[in-house]
């Protein structure tokens, strides 16, 4: 499948910001199942580009003149092949890095609970997680504007509702109570059948029969397919933001996205 990715970031300030430095992570990421056939990042100030030790793409924009506003605009095709539902990707890190907890994944006697619920068994582990997916969903339903950035996986399970970040945290934190390797994934989806098209976090988990990745969209309780498109992944959403930064000056701030991802093919 291939994507045509449209993604507008604007942040307007109340008052004039004297320095901002952002670190960008909007570049898809290199591996055998995607491709990016064209793709451009528009925004002021000056970039500078590197590979963080997760492999991601980033970069750094920093303006060190006055302004109010920043707007960040990518577009591009990316050509997405899921013809196996295991990723080797050769990464920088050993899988052993994704199982220490960080805050926003910190295992609470009741992740630990759900975890030993759904992936204590004889299924398959793929089978298991699936099924924790499920229960995921049904101890975390899916509401927009419920949380923020900043809520941790025990957060969003004790008040229930959240959007796919939490989701995607709670199953990390369930897999990593359980000694099973899980890293959080930040990009995009589109989905023909549901109409959806968004930015989007999942999950991947590390099977070691496999020795490979395995992409697991919470939200959906489905594998990560041909409509997603991976931008970056970490230990949690701290590393795999799209964009996250500090400033000097500005007052409050509001942000505006837009994010559109149409299948070349659909069109």
């Amino acid at each position: 499948m291939q994507l045509r990715i449209s993604h507008r970031t604007t942040y307007r300030y109340q008052q004039p910001v004297k320095y901002s430095a952002q670190t960008l992570r909007l570049t898809p990421r290199r591996d055998g199942q995607q491709h990016t056939l064209a793709w451009s990042i528009q925004a002021p100030g000056r970039r500078a580009e590197q590979m963080d030790a997760h492999g991601n793409i980033t970069h750094l924009l920093t303006l060190d003149e006055p302004h109010r506003e920043i707007s960040i605009v990518v577009t591009g095709v990316v050509e997405i092949t899921r013809a196996r539902e295991i990723l080797r990707e050769q990464g920088l890190l050993s899988p052993l890095a994704y199982l220490a907890p960080t805050a926003l994944t910190t295992a609470t006697d009741g992740i630990v609970a759900l975890a030993r619920e759904h992936l204590e068994g004889r299924a398959s582990l793929r089978q298991r997680l699936y099924d924790l997916a499920k229960a995921v969903c049904t101890h975390v339903r899916y509401r927009p504007g419920t949380t923020t950035v900043e809520d941790s996986a025990a957060a969003a399970l004790e008040r229930g509702e959240g959007v796919c970040q939490d989701q995607a945290h709670l199953l990390i934190a369930c897999c990593r109570s359980m000694g099973i390797p899980a890293r959080y994934v930040s990009g995009y989806i589109c989905s023909s059948h549901a109409g959806e098209t968004a930015s989007h976090a999942w999950a991947e988990a590390w099977l070691s029969e496999a020795q490979g990745w395995h992409g697991i969209d919470v939200t959906h309780a489905q594998p990560a397919g041909a409509g997603h498109c991976r931008l970056a992944v970490g230990r949690d959403y701290l590393d795999a933001a799209p964009v996250r930064g500090v400033r000097r000056g500005g007052g409050p701030e509001v942000m505006d996205v837009s994010v559109t991802a149409l299948s070349i093919d659909s069109q």
